[in-house]
C-alpha cells in the first residue's frame, strides 16, 4: 500500500476534461500523455476494451509530467521523483450502442452518422480507471457503465453542432456537457463518467491504493459540473452504479 503522506499522482491523459474532473478530488497531480494503440481486438467486449486501454495508458508512462514550461528538462523516473510512492492514473471511455463501440469520428460525415444513430435512443458509456504503482507493481481497476438517453434533436441542430467542430474529438461525436447542443435528457447517472473520468469511482479506487481524497469531493464535482448527482454516496460505498 502507498503511504498516504508520500505520493506523486500522475494523470496519463492530456484531456482538459479529465484534468478538470480530477482536480475535484483536492489532490495535486501532474499530467502527461500516454501513447497506446487504441485498436479494438477481435471479439473484444466494450468492458474488456476500456479496461485494457486504461491499464495500458497507466503502464505506458515513462516518467511523470512536469509543470508547464518545464517539459523535457528532467529524465527522472516516477520512482526517483516520488521516492517509490508515485502512482499513475489511466482512464479510457467508449460510447457503446448495441455492443458497437463508437470512437471519435474521423470527419464531419462520420460525426453526422453517429449522431443520427444515437438520436432518440439510450446507449451506454463505458469508462474504466486504472491506478498503477510502478514501484510496487500494484494495479487497481474500476469500471463505470452509464445509460445515456439522447433526446430527439433535429437535423438542423446536428448540422450546427458539427459546424462548431466540437464532435470531432469526442467519442460518439458528442459532449454531454455542451451547452448549445445539450444532446442528453433525463440523465441520472454519473455525469463525470460520460465526460471521461468517474470521480467517485476514481476516489474509491484511490482509497484502495492508500490515497485519500477530499471529503468534499462529491460537492466539488457537482458544483463544477452544475449537476445534482443522486448516486455518489452509493458509489463511494462500493455499489456498482454508473
Amino acid at each position: 500500500m502507498i503511504k498516504k503522506e508520500s505520493h506523486l499522482i500522475l494523470l496519463a491523459s492530456q484531456s482538459p476534461r479529465r484534468r478538470e474532473l480530477l482536480s475535484c478530488t483536492g489532490l495535486g497531480f501532474d499530467v502527461t500523455s500516454a501513447d497506446v494503440d487504441e485498436s479494438i481486438l477481435p471479439d473484444e467486449s466494450p468492458a474488456n476494451y476500456v479496461l485494457r486501454l486504461a491499464e495500458a495508458k497507466a503502464r505506458a508512462v515513462p516518467h511523470p509530467g512536469l509543470p508547464p514550461g518545464e517539459e523535457g528538462t528532467s529524465s527522472l523516473s516516477l520512482r526517483e521523483r516520488a521516492g517509490g510512492e508515485g502512482i499513475v492514473i489511466g482512464s479510457d471511455t467508449a460510447v457503446v450502442d448495441a455492443d458497437q463501440i463508437l470512437g471519435k469520428p474521423r470527419d464531419a460525415r462520420e460525426a453526422e452518422a453517429m449522431l443520427r444513430q444515437l438520436r432518440g435512443r439510450t446507449h451506454q458509456v463505458y469508462t474504466a480507471i486504472a491506478i498503477y504503482h510502478p514501484e510496487g507493481g500494484m494495479l487497481e481497476t474500476d469500471l463505470c457503465i452509464s445509460d445515456v438517453p439522447m433526446r430527439a434533436y433535429e437535423d438542423a441542430e446536428v448540422d450546427t453542432y458539427i459546424q462548431s467542430g466540437d464532435p470531432l474529438d469526442k467519442a460518439g461525436g458528442y459532449a454531454i456537457q455542451h451547452a448549445g447542443f445539450h444532446p442528453v435528457e433525463s440523465f441520472s447517472g454519473c455525469f463525470a463518467s460520460v465526460m471521461g473520468l468517474p470521480i467517485c469511482h476514481t476516489a474509491r479506487t484511490l482509497e484502495k491504493a492508500g490515497v485519500s481524497v477530499s471529503a468534499d469531493m462529491p460537492q466539488h464535482c457537482q458544483s463544477s459540473l452544475n449537476y445534482d448527482c443522486t448516486i455518489s454516496s452509493a458509489v463511494l460505498r462500493g455499489e456498482n452504479l454508473g
